[in-house]
């Protein structure tokens, strides 16, 4: 019989090798695994792969056909932290979907078919610092508080998107932020854009291919880049007169010119008063003398 010393290179080597199978067995079919990665990048996929291995840490998914991510399956992916999901047809409500991967650091959702963005999209991502939302034409609101979870966001990308608006809030209240795409989309350069376009040109935020950040309404202020926009609007916003504008001036006339006229005769009428009051007080006195 041979020595005990002998048998253990065997058994280690079996015991590789059954470690090693195990991890084909638990990779999804049409997919590559690596340790804690998973990546199945362009495998025509039509739903999301069944049978990912529970410490994956990184999952590649680019260049796909899923339109659907199942909040349950992602969730017991706890130790997620790299979430490639670019180039699928991934759209429609995405509230609540990232619930379960509160770990997560970096999430790509680019060339996808998003429509909006709520407070309940991203809100469970406390550790997010990656975000591209970019390439999603139908994408056309993001809700004034959708990121004030994530405030570790440090690179944000939004450009070639269906916006117009963006409220500075959104953006201006993520301390970290470092990072932000916005060219190519469809801004709306009117007066209640004005408070962002100042932000951007204050701020210390990285405005990558600034040359395409340019309006796109109204007709007179298109391909218009936002420093010539900001000139513009400040001009256009803090003095000139809308019709409201003219209303308002001409009911607070007519209110001080009422309220004038009405102090005036009430004062009046007080002296008349006061003047008879005295007159009649002067005549008693002289019939008693």
């Amino acid at each position: 019989m041979p020595p005990s010393g002998r048998l253990r290179p065997l058994s280690l080597m079996f015991l590789l090798g059954m470690g090693m199978a195990s991890g084909r067995i638990n990779c999804p079919s049409s997919c590559s695994c690596r340790y804690l990665e998973v990546n199945c990048t362009g495998q025509q996929l039509q739903e999301f792969p069944a049978a990912i291995p529970l410490d994956t840490r990184q999952l590649i998914l680019a260049a796909n056909n899923v339109s659907y991510l199942p909040a349950v399956e992602l969730s017991f992916l706890a130790d997620l932290v790299y979430l490639d999901c670019r180039k699928n047809l991934l759209g429609d409500d995405l509230d609540f979907t990232f619930i379960g991967v509160a770990k997560l650091v970096y999430l790509d959702l680019s060339f996808n078919n998003l429509t909006q963005v709520t407070f309940s999209t991203f809100s469970h991502l406390l550790s997010l610092v990656v975000l591209k939302i970019s390439d999603n034409p139908n994408l056309v609101a993001i809700e004034k508080d959708s990121f004030a979870n994530n405030t570790w966001l440090r690179h944000l990308d939004v450009s070639r998107t269906g916006l117009t608006f963006l409220d500075t809030s959104t953006v201006r209240d993520l301390p970290n932020l470092r990072f932000l795409g916005l060219s190519d989309n469809l801004w709306h350069c009117n007066c209640s854009f004005l408070d962002f376009i100042t932000w951007m040109t204050e701020s210390n935020v990285h405005f990558p291919d600034a040359d395409n950040i340019t309006c796109y309404t109204p007709e007179g202020l298109r391909t218009l880049k936002m420093p010539a926009a900001e000139a513009q609007l400040h001009f256009n916003c803090l003095t000139q007169l809308y019709k409201q504008d003219y209303i308002f001036l001409c009911l607070i006339g007519f209110c001080i010119f009422f309220g004038g006229t009405m102090a005036a005769w009430l004062a009046g009428m007080c002296a008349v008063t006061y003047e008879i009051r005295t007159s009649k007080g002067e005549e008693e006195e002289e019939e008693d003398t």
